[in-house]
């Protein structure tokens, strides 16, 4: 009866984000046996509150169904706009049509009334993002994990394992906590030594989780932003690493913890280790100000109520200039010695304003540094704190960790249907600024998260298991195997999907691992799994090669839900994907404008006739065709 669709150019135009003060078209559809005498769309700009409504005109018939269009020019506004379709019908009765129930966009739905309203991402004219993270690959290491190569310094207070393929201490002491102070030593030097292997799986940006002096073995409690922690190396090691790492086409970036420090740190100095006057020693401490406190010094606000993580508050002027502002700040500092950007940890807690300010103060120092955030929702409409997040739509995040792609694709490969992956991925491009978009973390798997493959491994039963169960927990083979199919799959997916594939280090080599800290182990050289090594190998190999890949445009082929199909483009090149995430062989349909085509996967040649390929996907397989 009425009919319009957000993501089709003949209703909104132009498709998704849009900057500040631009023009936006749209029409809509009725169908002529309703009888209306007026259609209008209404705004809704949240940020300001102010609101407007503008008539649809008459624009012609099609099918039966009559069209109001109207174009829009949006004031200089950065935020979202809500927007939702009114017609008053003959008799008088007003007629509503807003976006869908699940609020994903696209094909919306009538309402008698309140309708759901779609979502209209406005950005800065100004905000951007440098290319070469989202066309890239990255490789996320965790620091103490990853390569032990020499002697290890700086064990005061701390347990090192003789042994690098020991379990990680999960048990807790005998006041009920788990002090993550076990260490397995890794260390810059062992990174330096494992560049080739880091080069021949493609990587382009290598990602640090914190690697600045601290107590614990995740190092999220920092204690010296300004000194590498010296079981972890030197500041000469690291501007080492940046060098070499730059001369195989690889940039670092490193984990900004700038929401909370350590207990046990310069700033706080609660145990009084530093040879500094820290807030909790002294209220007349050039820190003090940092911090909030209830009751000083034992009551104060801490990152989810932790006592080890001492909350900051961002906006005070001294902590500012300290992370960002001033010459020798942390965020400059570190850029000069190399590193090529930053991901901010729990970035929904930093203020809008603060990340803004950090990002001129980066781009300050190198044009095309790159600020990703960690955000675990859709990052366009995400409320913190009863704080609508703009952080992606100023100039702030250039991209953010691709936790609703994790999530899709674990669901597809798990038995959702490939329908809800492609309504949920593509409400996040239509809601995204492109250059965003382009420039997500994806992930399938992080040091927050149980190992992937354990994921697709395991059943309910196993994730409720006791820690020490776990621990102990290895996939029986067969388990292990059909796991080792479906991340095939789903690596797949990520790698030649927009923006930069990040893999997690040892999710290519095999490992396995509950949560924190079963799923971050030793990496176990020597031992990796060789089928999905050489997968991951051939896989990076394809998308490096792939303009379509690194940088292409996507488009969704239909297919029934047990296969994930779409096209990559870019001048020059087009590419297909298909994933069959199915124990039996499924038939799709995929388009081509050539006479041959080849998938690149194994490298068969297929001959196109009546402008086609009636492809039949074997069981739990890919491909891919150039």
């Amino acid at each position: 009866m009425i009919y319009f669709n957000s993501r089709d150019p003949g209703y909104k135009s132009p498709f998704g984000a849009v900057r500040s003060g631009s023009s936006v078209s749209f029409s809509l559809s009725v169908r002529r046996s309703v009888t209306v005498s007026g259609v209008s769309i209404r705004l809704r700009f949240e940020c300001t509150g102010e609101t407007s409504e503008h008539v649809m005109s008459w624009s012609g018939l099609s099918l039966g169904m009559d069209r109001y269009s109207c174009e829009i020019s949006l004031p200089e506004y950065c935020g979202i706009c809500w927007y939702s379709f009114a017609m008053t019908a003959s008799d008088g009765c007003v007629l509503f049509y807003g976006d869908n129930e699940d609020g994903l966009g696209g094909e919306g739905a009538m309402y008698g009334k309140d309708p759901k309203e779609y979502q209209l991402s406005v950005y800065e004219a100004s905000a951007n993002a440098p290319k070469w993270f989202g066309e890239g690959i990255t490789y996320h290491i965790f620091p103490d994990r990853f390569c032990r190569k020499g002697l290890t310094q700086g064990m005061e207070g701390r347990t090192l394992h003789d042994n690098w393929d020991d379990c990680p201490e999960f048990r807790r002491d005998e006041n009920g906590e788990v002090k993550n102070c076990d260490f397995f030593g890794g260390n810059i030097r062992g990174i330096l030594s494992k560049l080739d292997y880091l080069r021949s799986l493609n990587v382009t940006t290598i990602y640090l989780s914190p690697i600045f002096r601290a107590y614990s073995n995740h190092r999220y409690d920092t204690g010296d932003y300004h000194e590498i922690d010296p079981m972890f190396g030197t500041n000469a090691e690291f501007e080492e690493l940046c060098e070499k790492a730059r001369k195989l086409c690889m940039r670092v970036i490193l984990d900004g913890v700038f929401n909370h420090t350590g207990y046990d740190s310069r700033y706080f100095n609660a145990l009084g280790r530093y040879d500094s006057v820290g807030a909790y020693q002294s209220k007349d401490s050039p820190y003090f100000p940092w911090f909030e406190f209830e009751k000083w010094p034992d009551k104060y606000s801490s990152w989810w109520g932790i006592y080890t993580l001492p909350q900051v508050s961002e906006m005070d002027e001294s902590y500012r200039r300290f992370i960002f502002g001033e010459e020798d700040s942390v965020v400059r500092r570190w850029l000069r010695a190399g590193a090529s950007g930053w991901r901010l940890d729990v970035a929904d807690e930093l203020p809008d304003e603060f990340i803004s300010e950090l990002n001129s103060a980066a781009q300050d120092v190198l044009d095309d540094a790159v600020i990703i955030g960690e955000v675990w929702e859709d990052a366009s409409n995400k409320i913190s704190y009863d704080v609508r997040r703009r952080y992606i739509l100023r100039c702030g995040l250039h991209g953010v960790m691709n936790y609703p792609l994790r999530n899709s694709v674990i669901e597809f490969l798990l038995g959702g249907p490939s329908g809800h992956f492609i309504a949920v991925m593509e409400s996040i491009r239509e809601n995204y600024p492109e250059a965003v978009f382009m420039s997500s973390m994806n992930i399938i798997g992080t040091h927050d998260t149980p190992r992937i493959l354990t994921i697709l491994g395991c059943d309910k039963e196993d994730f409720a298991l006791d820690k020490q169960a776990k621990a102990l927990m290895r996939l029986p083979e067969g388990r292990r195997e059909a796991a080792k199919r479906l991340l095939m799959l789903g690596s797949f997916i990520q790698f030649c999907f927009p923006g930069s594939p990040c893999v997690y280090y040892g999710d290519e080599a095999g490992m396995e691992g509950f949560e924190d800290p079963l799923n971050r182990k030793g990496f176990p050289w020597g031992g990796e799994d060789g089928d999905l090594l050489s997968w991951y190998r051939k896989i990076s190999r394809l998308r490096a090669e792939s303009p379509a890949l690194s940088g292409g445009s996507i488009e969704y082929i239909p297919a029934c839900e047990d296969i994930l199909a779409f096209r990559r483009e870019c001048p020059g090149q087009s590419v297909t994907v298909a994933v069959n995430r199915c124990n039996e062989a499924r038939c799709v349909w995929l388009p081509f404008d050539s006479s041959f085509v080849t998938e690149r996967v194994t490298g068969r040649i297929f001959q196109i006739l009546e402008g086609g390929l009636h492809l039949s996907l074997p069981p739990l397989s890919c491909a891919l065709f150039s």
